[in-house]
């Protein structure tokens, strides 16, 4: 589908932009890229990518809209955070980040 296909480059692109020691979230991504109500399916786009490529689509730097990791539903949230934690961002002791610090914007 051209939808599906547009969609998910918007994404990718989107993400692959997201500097060292910054985040965005899930309904950031989907609004950036044209598509306001999709956090969830940026959600399972990036749920599809390995670690392997974290250099070219840092996966890891998206974060639910609370500053919070959503991966440890599927297994992947402590890779996440120690990606995370390679690039200097700090948790807090609930475990989210400064979200207002951190976030990054498309510019």
């Amino acid at each position: 589908m051209k939808l599906e296909a547009d969609f998910r480059d918007k994404v990718l692109a989107i993400v692959a932009q997201i500097p060292y020691g910054r985040v965005a979230t899930y309904g950031s991504v989907a609004l950036m890229s044209g598509y306001p109500r999709r956090a969830r399916h940026v959600g399972h786009l990036l749920r599809g990518i390995s670690e392997a490529t974290a250099d070219v689509i840092p996966w890891q730097r998206v974060v639910n809209s609370s500053g919070k990791l959503s991966t440890y539903k599927i297994g992947t949230g402590d890779l996440q955070k120690t990606l995370l934690e390679a690039e200097g961002i700090t948790f807090t002791k609930t475990g989210g980040l400064k979200l207002k610090q951190l976030e990054w914007w498309l510019e």
